[in-house]
């Protein structure tokens, strides 16, 4: 397995580890018809535009990377600087997914060994993620990486969908 940056010609092999990860995920947690109607093709142009070398300059920097075998994207993670300026010289772990045939397999412990590698080398002391509440597959992973719930919470909306989320922490050194 290789650990690469994502490039805009791997917009469709993310697109589809992002809309089978949240199928699989997050059924039961969210509403079926929601998760039905997730598109390949709108996520892969989503994710062409982000992974444009000219995309937008403003906000939060942020990488993504894939995991890859024979040519196939197993697995992907977004992280950078923080989209919330709470915690001070916080990084954050924007995004973590594994296709449903890799879960298991390593592919989120070899994303996520990258992702916090990569933010203690920007100067990152702590990071920070959220994953939506009743997602206990997700809350272990991140229990046995040492992220800790610290009890903040949001509510993500999006359209016909309110997302509640936790926050969990990472010290780093």
């Amino acid at each position: 397995m290789l650990i690469r940056p994502a490039t805009p010609d791997d917009a469709h092999g993310i697109a589809v580890v992002h809309v089978r990860s949240w199928q699989a995920a997050y059924r039961g947690l969210l509403p079926q018809p929601v998760l039905d109607d997730l598109s390949i093709t709108e996520r892969a142009k989503g994710w062409r535009r982000l992974l444009e070398p000219h995309r937008r300059s403003d906000g939060p920097a942020s990488r993504t990377i894939v995991a890859e075998d024979e040519d196939r994207i197993l697995g992907w993670a977004s992280f950078g600087d923080p989209r919330e300026d709470e915690i001070a010289d916080a990084g954050e772990l924007w995004g973590i997914y594994a296709h449903p045939d890799a879960f298991g397999a390593g592919v989120g412990h070899a994303l996520m060994s990258t992702v916090e590698q990569s933010l203690q080398d920007a100067g990152h002391p702590v990071a920070y993620l959220w994953v939506l509440d009743g997602n206990e597959r997700a809350a272990t992973f991140y229990e046995r990486h040492g992220w800790i719930a610290d009890g903040a919470t949001k509510v993500e909306e999006r359209p016909h969908l309110r997302l509640f989320e936790r926050r969990r922490l990472k010290q780093f050194g």
